[in-house]
């Protein structure tokens, strides 16, 4: 016990510092799949908790080879240059044979990594909806206990609810290319009204679309509710590789966050945010836990394979496994007689 304790003053004295090894280290263990790993990095995280959330925190999406990693790296570099901290989460697509990451976001921001104001952590989104890892939350957090005041969150942007990481961030930037079918990503409505940037990247590769292209989106952002009542979505152009716009991104990221912290917002918004986090934890773990149970891992091949041959609908199939052979339902219906 000594020395797990010992660990964890070690490890959060070391963040607090600006440790960036002791830091990477604690953010492998919260996404380990040990116990163990997971408890000590809890224990880390309840000592770091008060120094959390006082950076800014930006979602950044958009379909593959919109310039994601160009732009960020730009917008960092000229971050670092203004005295900030800046700090990448790069959730990379995971490999189907190791787990790991694909894209490798270090080598994608060769500029940035290599500076010693900002700290770039690529974790493999090991199939997680929305293009956000498990355990990003976790690592923003941790990132913001050591001294990081700008927290990027850069998603895989491969289609499936962006809704994960407006959930995380209190900006949320939508990057489209202007030359890429910009009718029908307009009325991508569901991305679109997440958004309260939308930036037009690339812009230096032709003028004439990327004006034609905000045109059309202002548009459809005049036919949509926004999603604050205190803020109305921009449409910007930026070049990451020329510079261009960069500086008037970041004053818009600003000025989005200062509105929504003058109203009350802000607030507001990162409670819902911590509530919702909490939720989808108790959701994975109770699935993990269902999974794990010996008596349902000795039925579940069985039923599944009735439900594939159509001998059971998955109604009748989810109920029982659910109500005849939850994971300590024989504790649970004591409990409930003893009520």
């Amino acid at each position: 016990m000594a020395a797990a304790g010992d660990e964890r003053t070690r490890l959060a004295a070391g963040i607090v510092a600006g440790d960036r090894r002791l830091l990477a280290k604690t953010i492998t263990l919260a996404e380990s799949t040990r116990s163990d790993h997971q408890a000590l990095a809890g224990v880390v995280m309840a000592e770091l908790l008060p120094r959390t959330g006082k950076a800014l925190r930006v979602g950044l999406t958009g379909t593959p080879g919109v310039g994601k990693s160009t732009l960020i790296e730009a917008l960092g570099m000229h971050l670092v240059a203004q005295g900030h901290r800046v700090a990448v989460l790069a959730v990379d697509p995971s490999s189907s044979v190791s787990g790991g990451s694909v894209l490798g976001d270090k080598t994608r921001m060769e500029a940035l990594a290599r500076h010693p104001a900002a700290f770039i952590r690529p974790s493999p989104s090991a199939g997680a909806l929305g293009g956000v890892a498990a355990h990003t939350r976790e690592a923003m957090l941790f990132v913001e206990a050591a001294g990081y005041d700008v927290v990027i969150v850069e998603t895989v942007g491969v289609g499936q609810s962006e809704t994960d990481v407006a959930n995380l961030t209190d900006v949320f930037v939508l990057l489209q290319l202007p030359q890429a079918g910009d009718d029908l990503q307009a009325m991508k409505k569901g991305v679109v009204e997440l958004a309260d940037i939308i930036v037009y990247n690339k812009a230096d590769l032709d003028a004439d679309a990327a004006r034609r292209a905000m045109m059309q989106m202002k548009a459809v952002l005049s036919l949509l509710r926004p999603a604050s009542p205190h803020w109305q979505p921009v449409v910007l152009r930026t070049s990451a590789a020329t510079g261009e716009g960069i500086d008037v991104l970041w004053t818009t990221i600003v000025a989005c966050r200062d509105a929504l912290a003058a109203s009350g917002e802000l607030a507001a918004k990162r409670q819902r945010q911590a509530l919702a986090w909490t939720w989808h934890l108790i959701d994975s773990g109770l699935r993990e836990r269902f999974r794990a149970d010996a008596r349902i891992a000795a039925i579940l091949p069985g039923i599944l394979a009735r439900v594939g041959a159509g001998a059971l609908t998955p109604t009748a199939a989810a109920a029982r496994l659910l109500h005849d052979h939850a994971p300590d339902s024989g504790a649970l219906n004591d409990s409930q007689a003893k009520g």
